[in-house]
């Protein structure tokens, strides 16, 4: 078969594929019996022309593994235009492969030391090279040049119009990405919204058929002559009742936090959910210097509200006899907040679903991620990248000055 049925051969073989490695795939057996090789690769320049992207067959190299700089690229000259072919007898000894800084490791290693190199171009411009390379020294001529070129004008439209169509699905893919997780987050405030509502709307009635009926009932009881036995009553419903309103207070506002710092409010939390005829045991641990209440008012209230719905979750849902809370820095400055229990996790309550929803709301809010495992008791794990502590207490210090 003449090289014009290769030639032929090739195009029908690319028209039906639609990534650059399964069309450098199909084409590998006809390449090969029009130039022999024992490695192939196609080397386009990126969008961004300081690098550039390698996709081989006949052996798998680090240069497919990770993009190039085209300055340390063994085929640096045809990326940079200075010759639109290369050609050599032994690469491991040609300084134009082998020079200080260049990503020349396959060549070595896999001792190709032939190799010809000739530039792909679109519309006159270098979009990339095809290169061969073969073991054997001196085994390409200028022969083989010629036939590489025709190879490169054939398969230069091709690929390049392959590596768009990839670069613009992965960008489509990116913004998907984004969308989905805005609609998530929006989903998720929406709902978090309804819930500080309902919160509200929960405290009102509280306020209505406790305190005020409380109020009323007092004012009712105040009377001239009253016993001492009536009096030391009513001081009694009066310090209940001022409870009470602590109680409410400090739900609505986390004025214990702002007094008293993150993990005294979460110790007091623990201690207020466990119940005093309950057998949990609870720790809580800030391992940070204080690095939480050094966050921004509406960043360290979310991570203390998450606190307090995993406190509330173990206690009420997962039958734990442990609950810890736990703040550290990981190795890259991030700042994590562990709540752990030993219980088991009720997921199908409608109640803590809603719960989570609402902390993974939360941690998004802030630019935390948010995790939660169920594997040996369960964990929930709020983690605020440290760029993102960085920012906010950059902008915080902003808005103070």
């Amino acid at each position: 078969m003449s090289d014009l049925a290769h030639y032929l051969r090739i195009s029908n073989l690319l028209a039906g594929n639609l990534n650059i490695h399964s069309a450098l795939g199909s084409v590998k057996a006809e390449i090969d019996k029009i130039i022999e090789f024992d490695h192939l690769d196609i080397c386009l320049i990126d969008t961004d022309p300081r690098w550039n992207t390698s996709y081989e067959v006949g052996m798998k190299t680090t240069w497919s593994t990770s993009r190039t700089l085209v300055c340390q690229s063994p085929v640096r000259d045809i990326l940079l235009g200075h010759t639109d072919h290369l050609l050599t007898g032994n690469a491991l000894t040609d300084d134009r492969y082998v020079f200080p800084g260049a990503e020349s490791a396959p060549i070595l290693h896999h001792e190709l030391r032939s190799r010809v190199n000739v530039a792909m171009k679109v519309l006159g411009e270098v979009v990339g090279s095809l290169n061969c390379s073969s073991k054997k020294e001196d085994f390409y001529s200028e022969r083989h040049v010629e036939q590489i070129r025709i190879l490169a004008d054939m398969l230069a439209p091709y690929f390049y119009a392959l590596r768009a169509n990839e670069k613009a699905n992965a960008e489509a893919v990116v913004r998907a990405r984004i969308l989905a997780r805005e609609e998530g987050l929006r989903l998720g405030a929406l709902s978090l919204t309804d819930a500080l509502e309902a919160e509200r709307q929960r405290i009102g009635m509280d306020l209505h058929d406790q305190t005020l009926a409380d109020l009323t009932r007092i004012a009712r009881d105040i009377r001239p002559g009253i016993t001492k036995t009536q009096h030391h009553r009513l001081q009694q419903q009066i310090q209940n009742m001022i409870q009470d309103l602590r109680d409410i207070i400090d739900t609505s506002i986390p004025t214990i936090l702002e007094l008293f710092g993150f993990q005294h409010a979460v110790l007091t939390h623990m201690e207020r959910a466990v119940s005093c005829d309950d057998t949990q045991s609870f720790k809580v641990e800030d391992q940070t210097g204080g690095c939480v209440d050094a966050l921004p008012d509406t960043t360290r209230i979310a991570v203390f509200r998450i606190c307090q719905e995993a406190i509330n979750n173990a206690v009420r849902h997962s039958g734990a006899s442990y609950i810890s809370a736990l703040a550290f820095k990981n190795a890259d400055g991030d700042l994590t907040i562990e709540i752990t229990d030993n219980g088991q996790f009720q997921v199908k309550t409608h109640k803590t679903g809603s719960g989570l929803a609402h902390m993974k709301t939360r941690a998004q809010l802030i630019g935390a991620t948010f995790d939660h495992n169920t594997e040996n008791g369960t964990r929930v794990t709020v983690t605020l990248p440290n760029s993102t502590q960085e920012a906010e207490s950059a902008e915080h210090e902003d808005i103070a000055g």
